[in-house]
C-alpha cells in the first residue's frame, strides 16, 4: 500500500531543497525521504530542514536510499545536470536521459504504484522517458510542465494590469521551453475577456503587448540563470501546487506534461495541455479551444519534441 501522506524526493540538487523545503511548509506530508548519489548532502539537507520543525508542523524527514521510496505515494525527480548559461532545456537532453536510465529502474524494483512526478529538464522528454522505462500507467506519470510558465504569464499580465494575477485565468502550453505557446484566444480576468479588459484599463495594442509579455514568459528562465545561476523558488511553488492537487484530490486544472494519446490531433509524446489533477494523477486532459494559429503553434511544439525523441 502507498501513503500519500509520505513522499520521496530524488536530487537534493537547489530545485530538490528547495521543493522539500516548500513541502515541509506546506503540511501536506507527514514524511517525507531525500534521495541523492552524494548522500552526505541529503543528509545535510534532511538535518537542516528537521531543524526547522519546531517552526512548522510535526513530520519526519531522512535522508534515504532508493529501497526507501516503497511505500511513498509521491515520488519527486529533481536530478538531473543542471541548465547552464547559454544552454537550451534541449541542450541537457542526451546528459539527462542517461542519469534517469539509472533512477527509473531503482524507483520500480520497490514501488510499482506512486505517482511519479518529474520536475528535472527537459521536462517533457524526461516525463516521456519515465512513463516508457517505468511500465506505469500514463495517469501515474506527469511532469511540472508549464505550471510555472503559466504562472509567470500570470504575473506578469497581472502587473501589465495592475490586477491580481490569481484572478488571471490564462495558460502556457506545449513543450517547456523555446517552443511554448500562450493560448490568448481563451484568456480571461475573472470571466472577462481579455481584450475586453485591457481596453478597460486603456490597453490598445493588443498583438504588441501579448507577443512582449510572451517573450518574457520564454525567456524568464534564461535571464534568471543568467544574473544567479540557476531557478529553483518559482519551480519549488510549483511542484508543492501540483503536490497539492494529488494529495487533497482537488480536481484542479493544471498544464502539467503528461503523455498525449490523440489529444489536439497528437499522440505518443509528452507535453502540456490543461489537465485535471487528483490523487490518482492525471485524471482527464482537456480538449479545450484553440484558433487556427494557436493549433498551428501547438503542433510545432509537438514537432520539436518529436525530433528530440526520435533521436533518444
Amino acid at each position: 500500500m502507498i501513503n500519500l501522506q509520505r513522499c520521496a524526493i530524488i536530487g537534493c540538487g537547489s530545485v530538490g531543497a528547495t521543493s522539500a523545503f516548500t513541502l515541509m511548509e506546506s503540511g501536506l506530508f507527514n514524511e517525507m525521504v531525500l534521495i541523492d548519489v552524494n548522500h552526505e548532502k541529503a543528509e545535510g539537507e534532511a538535518m537542516d530542514l528537521s531543524h526547522g520543525l519546531a517552526f512548522t508542523q510535526p513530520m519526519e524527514i531522512t535522508a534515504g536510499s532508493y529501497e526507501d521510496v516503497k511505500d511513498a505515494g509521491i515520488i519527486i525527480i529533481t536530478a538531473g545536470a543542471g541548465q547552464k548559461p547559454g544552454e537550451t532545456r534541449m541542450d541537457l537532453v542526451h546528459k539527462n536521459v542517461g542519469i534517469f536510465k539509472n533512477i527509473i529502474p531503482e524507483i520500480i524494483k520497490y514501488n510499482q504504484n506512486a505517482i511519479l512526478l518529474v520536475v528535472a529538464n527537459p521536462v517533457d522528454i524526461l516525463t516521456w522517458v519515465t512513463y516508457k522505462l517505468s511500465g506505469y500507467p500514463a495517469a501515474r506519470v506527469l511532469g511540472s510542465g508549464t505550471v510555472l510558465d503559466t504562472a509567470r504569464l500570470k504575473y506578469l499580465l497581472g502587473r501589465h494590469l495592475g490586477v491580481d494575477p490569481r484572478n488571471i485565468h490564462a495558460f502556457i502550453i506545449g513543450e517547456h521551453g523555446d517552443s511554448e505557446l500562450a493560448v490568448w484566444s481563451n484568456a480571461n480576468v475573472n470571466s472577462v475577456p481579455l481584450n475586453e479588459f485591457c481596453e478597460l484599463c486603456g490597453y490598445k495594442e493588443h498583438r504588441k503587448n501579448r507577443q512582449r509579455l510572451y517573450e518574457k514568459v520564454k525567456n524568464s528562465a534564461y535571464r534568471i540563470i543568467e544574473k544567479k545561476g540557476a531557478t529553483y523558488y518559482g519551480i519549488a511553488l510549483a511542484v508543492r501546487r501540483i503536490c497539492e492537487c494529488i494529495v487533497r484530490d482537488e480536481h484542479s486544472i493544471l498544464p502539467v506534461s503528461s503523455l498525449i494519446q490523440g489529444h489536439f490531433g497528437l499522440s505518443d509524446l509528452c507535453m502540456s495541455v490543461p489537465t485535471i489533477v487528483g490523487n490518482k494523477g492525471v485524471e482527464r486532459i482537456l480538449d479545450i479551444n484553440l484558433n487556427q494559429d494557436e493549433q498551428m503553434e501547438l503542433e510545432r511544439s509537438a514537432s520539436e519534441l518529436k525530433k528530440v525523441l526520435a533521436e533518444i
